[in-house]
């Protein structure tokens, strides 16, 4: 039996937490998290952490936020005037905003943080950017 490695699909089932003990997702008790090793399409931390593991084999992950979501970054919370918004949006704290980057016409979900008069605060950061994360992951196929 082989180790996982760069280019092979896998399944894992994964308990994600911060290192206070919250815990902040997880697939125990559902279906397991299938994707190829090397694509990118988890974060690096995660990826690179399953490499060498065995079938059956349960690791401890610690993620630091360069190989997670980033570091926060301040130049993502920006003010915007409310005559922005498209009309019959009713802001509050909390609510998720998609935005349209006009140059490279991609779409990003923002966070509302504060709602003032004339203007909101939004912040572009992912929710978990500038997190350590812990993982407990058990490589099943």
């Amino acid at each position: 039996m082989s180790n996982a490695k760069v280019g092979d699909t896998v399944e894992v089932h994964y308990t994600g937490t911060f290192p206070g003990g919250e815990q902040f997702d997880s697939s125990v008790g559902g279906e397991p998290l299938s994707f190829t090793i090397g694509e990118g399409s988890v974060i690096a931390g995660f990826e690179t952490g399953l490499v060498g593991m065995a079938i059956g084999e349960t690791k401890q992950l610690e993620v630091e936020p360069v190989d997670g979501y980033g570091e926060r970054n301040e130049e993502l919370v920006v003010k915007v005037p409310k005559a922005a918004l498209p009309e019959g949006v009713d802001p509050t704290p909390g609510m998720v905003l998609q935005v349209q980057n006009t140059e490279s016409d991609d779409a990003a979900n923002v966070l509302v943080t504060d709602v003032e008069d004339d203007a909101i605060v939004i912040d572009g950061n992912h929710p978990l950017a500038g997190e350590k994360l812990l993982f407990e992951i058990e490589l099943l196929k």
